[in-house]
């Protein structure tokens, strides 16, 4: 075994487990059906904890979900994590039911504009404090606060996230709160690196939830994302994981199944950070299939996507395909094409650029167009 010194976060506790504080490093996932569909999403936690999970996410976006969850909380034996979206007020119809609350702070902008963001995050501490829940403070690479982003280089996407999870950090512990751990993710594992070592330098204390967002399809999304592990929890970074893969519905017990493999083989000093992850060619980046996901034939588009474009593996191109429209509209932004789901068309962009909105069936052969296009423009 390797014996690797890890950061001495502060202890979090999330129901029956704690993170950080030495405590051993937990594994989660998130649901992929629909929260309303209470015999699903309960089938599908059990599973989740059957295959290892300590942790499992559910999305509420939404009074009917809310209520949803609440049945979900007694039927199974889970510490369960809740996706707040923009409507952050959810909070005080889940936290009853869960162990932690997640908020991303990009889209406490969404809700309630007139509000200062400094008041949404003290209803949400005040409503985890009264319900015992832990926080996570999820800072995503295509949702950053948009005060961060004017403030830095345009090429520069890291310092607005950082900058960001820091300040709710100082936030939320002014509020005499430090029952929270932080997220900080991009799709690149170079960024997701290079992010998070900057944020454990300045804050060491905090426990750090690590994943790449948006990996993909196996075997690349475990590839990259066992890159970033690798590196992370080498240098004593990261107290709980997420391995985020598009995946069907029910084989999203692979996403703990990967978790648990990687982080036995760092364990075990079996890593495979010297694989260079064709950095010079295609890249598919997918967010994992999730509840949020508003048609899951998402998932069987973004394999449609991959095995089509095998022809430009050799172009440095980018191609994102997402599901929903939380993560679609802004997570495509910096890719050269994307692709964001809706429930019956989608949505086609040139990096910012929309270029219209298509049936399921057409889109295909529209997106090969402008990868054509594409890679013609790039030879010039």
């Amino acid at each position: 075994m390797t014996t690797i010194e890890r950061n001495r976060t502060r202890e979090v506790r999330i129901g029956r487990i704690a993170i950080g504080a030495g405590h051993p490093i937990a594994v989660q996932s998130m649901t992929a059906t629909k929260t309303p569909n209470i015999d699903a999403t309960v089938e599908q936690i059990r599973q989740l904890v059957e295959a290892g999970a300590d942790i499992i996410r559910v999305a509420v976006d939404s009074k009917k979900d809310a209520a949803a969850l609440k049945e979900i909380a007694t039927q199974v034996e889970a510490n369960l994590s809740v996706d707040l979206q923009e409507n952050y007020r959810l909070a005080t119809d889940v936290a009853p039911h869960v162990q932690k609350l997640r908020y991303n702070p990009g889209h406490l902008y969404h809700h309630e504009r007139d509000k200062p963001w400094q008041e949404k995050v003290a209803f949400l501490v005040d409503t985890a404090r009264e319900h015992d829940c832990a926080i996570r403070i999820g800072v995503n690479c295509g949702s950053v606060d948009p005060a961060k982003v004017d403030k830095y280089d345009p090429d520069d996407s890291i310092s607005p996230m950082l900058e960001s999870a820091i300040e709710h950090c100082e936030y939320v512990e002014s509020l005499g709160f430090e029952r929270f751990c932080v997220s900080l993710k991009d799709s690149d594992p170079e960024k997701v690196v290079e992010v998070n070592r900057r944020f454990a330098e300045m804050r060491p204390d905090i426990p750090l939830h690590l994943g790449v967002t948006e990996a993909g399809m196996p075997p690349d999304g475990i590839i990259k994302t066992r890159i970033a592990f690798e590196q992370m929890i080498g240098r004593g970074i990261g107290d709980t994981i997420r391995v985020s893969l598009t995946v069907p519905n029910d084989r999203k017990y692979e996403e703990i199944e990967a978790g648990r493999k990687i982080l036995d083989d760092i364990a075990k000093g079996r890593v495979r950070s010297v694989v260079d992850f064709n950095r010079q060619g295609l890249n598919i980046i997918s967010c994992p299939s999730c509840s949020r996901v508003e048609n899951e034939a998402f998932v069987e588009l973004a394999a449609q996507v991959k095995e089509m474009s095998d022809y430009a593996k050799d172009h440095a191109i980018t191609i994102a395909v997402m599901g929903c429209r939380v993560n679609g509209p802004g997570e495509t932004d910096d890719a050269d094409l994307g692709l964001w789901c809706a429930p019956n068309f989608v949505n086609l962009k040139k990096g910012t650029e929309s270029l219209g909105a298509y049936p399921y069936d057409e889109i295909l052969p529209r997106l090969k167009q402008e990868l054509d296009a594409l890679i013609e423009e790039k030879a010039r």
